[in-house]
């Protein structure tokens, strides 16, 4: 399944134009060279979207004329389309029996045809959207259970913001960021080492510490961040809000948030991995 507003499961924000549904049963008909398993596949998928009981059909010529009436039932909602057509073609990838297309050609008919939307899993983007920053790359040198840490937090972020719930999104990276700063505790370089236990401490000793560096600059940003988004007065995530003068976060400022604590983490992973190679 794609992520994406939920909104648009219940009300389409459009259709999907003729020309990606052309492609798009061209290129099934080119995975399935013959073999009715796969039209099937795509059937299963297209009919669960346009309201349509699916059953196997009586021959491959007639499983082509039957997925070519789900979708054209599907095609009013281009989101759940697309889905649809994703779902299909995972299904077949992971199979590994099937030549599939990669993402980038999918992508490109989507733009050929101006459908305004392209995939980057898990996400489904809407052009003019937020893009989503980029998970961070987790040190080889994180045990696994930091490393599953570090990527459940990302994914229910990622969920959250998803289904519009943009206060807890940036709770939970907030939270992240607060977790992954845990790591640098004990660090020796041989030069500086870091001896406080919570996160205000850690970032504190490792601006005094890396002073002159592009360290101290980030951190200082990070602080500032932490701090407004802190505050029941400012951003009102950690704390609680201000129960008369706070204001809820937007969908703006959950995107910009999000987007920001992410980078700031995968900085902060980046260092830590630096400084670990140091000590060693």
């Amino acid at each position: 399944m794609l992520k994406f507003d939920s909104s648009w499961r219940y009300e389409s924000p459009g259709e999907i134009p003729n020309g990606v549904e052309g492609d798009f049963i061209e290129i099934i008909r080119k995975i399935a060279n013959g073999k009715q398993e796969v039209l099937e596949t795509f059937k299963d998928h297209f009919a669960a979207v346009s309201g349509h009981f699916n059953s196997w059909s009586s021959s491959s010529s007639w499983a082509d004329t039957d997925l070519c009436r789900f979708m054209d039932d599907a095609a009013n909602n281009a989101p759940l389309f697309i889905e649809a057509f994703y779902k299909g073609w995972y299904e077949l990838k992971e199979k590994g029996e099937y030549h599939v297309p990669d993402i980038q050609y999918i992508n490109k008919v989507l733009a050929k045809h101006n459908a305004k939307y392209r995939i980057e899993p898990p996400n489904l983007i809407a052009e003019g959207s937020q893009t989503i920053a980029p998970p961070p790359e987790i040190p080889a040198s994180l045990d696994q259970r930091a490393q599953d840490i570090i990527q459940k937090s990302i994914i229910e972020g990622q969920k959250l913001l998803s289904e519009g719930r943009y206060r807890q999104a940036v709770q939970e990276v907030l939270w992240l960021l607060e977790t992954v700063t845990t790591a640098f505790q004990g660090l020796n370089d041989g030069e500086t080492s870091i001896g406080g236990e919570y996160f205000n401490k850690i970032v504190e000793e490792l601006r005094r510490n890396y002073q002159g560096t592009t360290l101290e600059q980030i951190i200082g940003w990070i602080t500032r961040l932490h701090g407004y988004l802190s505050a029941p007065s400012g951003g009102g995530i950690r704390h609680g809000m201000h129960i008369e003068d706070g204001v809820e976060t937007s969908k703006a400022e959950a995107w910009l948030y999000y987007n920001l604590i992410v980078s700031y983490t995968s900085f902060l992973l980046s260092e830590y991995e630096r400084i670990k190679a140091r000590s060693q």
